[in-house]
């Protein structure tokens, strides 16, 4: 015989299913480590999850017909992928031109001079304080330089998702460097006019440039979305900008890199740095439009 029901009390509510509560974790961890509230949502007035433009509206459509079937955080993972692979795609498109210029006696044209030039103004004092600096961006210096920034800026924030961007950014900046060096094998400059210690490896495109860059830049995004001053910020994007453009010049001034090199280099990490802000934005985003209540921030700035 089935026991009474006690008076005043109703039909237990269904419980969640294995699937649902694994489900929810996932978006809960995903929340940790890629959403740092509704405050960092914005770059001085802007709202990063609204998007005017055409571009934005469209891949904004695309995002949230993609979340049909996605979570915001699996949303934010195909958009890496499928930028990665577009920017590879790039990095191959970028091989052909260069065998174009090639052809056309480009390198000639315009590497040697660069090369040449970049001779013409060193010194034993000047060669010894360029190699100190592009070491910093170095295989050695640069992973050390993003792990500890990206710990740094964790630890301030009190937020997981510097890390997750930072090693995110790194890891797809490394990817395209040894895609594109292994794809197109082109020689650096001959030894007898670069600057000791020698490298061996291919030149394009220069790594210390890539990675310099993407790295420059996406920290440049996190910090934007804190600093309220807005000297604070333009202070950020310059340091920024010449970080990335002096680690370039530096790869030419010591001949361990062609000119077109660097060039291609700088290109491709401001590619794949637009995958990575994009995609988060994206998340972001998507995420708010299912947690309303997460749109508040010590800033009083509302989802409007």
């Amino acid at each position: 015989m089935n026991a009474a029901t006690p008076r005043g009390s109703g039909p237990t509510p269904p419980q969640p299913g294995p699937e649902r509560a694994a489900a929810r974790g996932s978006h809960a961890a995903a929340a940790q480590l890629l959403d740092d509230g509704r405050e960092g949502d914005f770059v001085g007035g802007r709202d990063l999850t609204r998007w005017p433009s055409a571009l934005g509206r469209a891949l904004h459509a695309a995002a949230v017909r993609a979340q049909r079937w996605l979570a915001p955080h699996q949303v934010w993972a195909l958009t890496l992928a499928v930028g990665l692979a577009v920017t590879a795609a790039a990095t191959a498109l970028a091989a052909a031109v260069y065998d174009a210029v090639v052809e056309g006696d480009g390198v000639t044209g315009l590497d040697q001079p660069a090369l040449e030039l970049a001779m013409a103004h060193r010194s034993a004092g000047l060669d010894t304080a360029v190699t100190a600096y592009t070491d910093v961006g170095g295989p050695v210096g640069m992973p050390v330089l993003a792990a500890t920034t990206a710990v740094v800026l964790a630890i301030a924030l009190r937020r997981w998702t510097p890390l997750t961007l930072v090693v995110t950014t790194m890891l797809g900046s490394l990817a395209l460097t040894v895609a594109g060096k292994a794809s197109i094998g082109r020689a650096r400059p001959p030894l007898a006019d670069a600057v000791p210690p020698y490298e061996h490896s291919f030149s394009f495109p220069s790594g210390h440039t890539l990675n310099a860059t993407a790295f420059a830049g996406v920290v440049a995004y996190l910090l934007l979305r804190r600093l309220r001053a807005a000297w604070a910020r333009r202070l950020t994007v310059v340091v920024a900008v010449l970080f990335a453009l002096t680690m370039g010049l530096s790869r030419i001034f010591l001949g361990h890199h062609w000119f077109t090199d660097v060039l291609a280099a700088w290109v491709l990490g401001l590619a794949w740095l637009g995958v990575v802000i994009t995609g988060h934005r994206l998340y972001l985003t998507l995420r708010r439009r299912h947690h309303p209540a997460a749109t508040g921030g010590p800033t009083g700035r509302a989802h409007a």
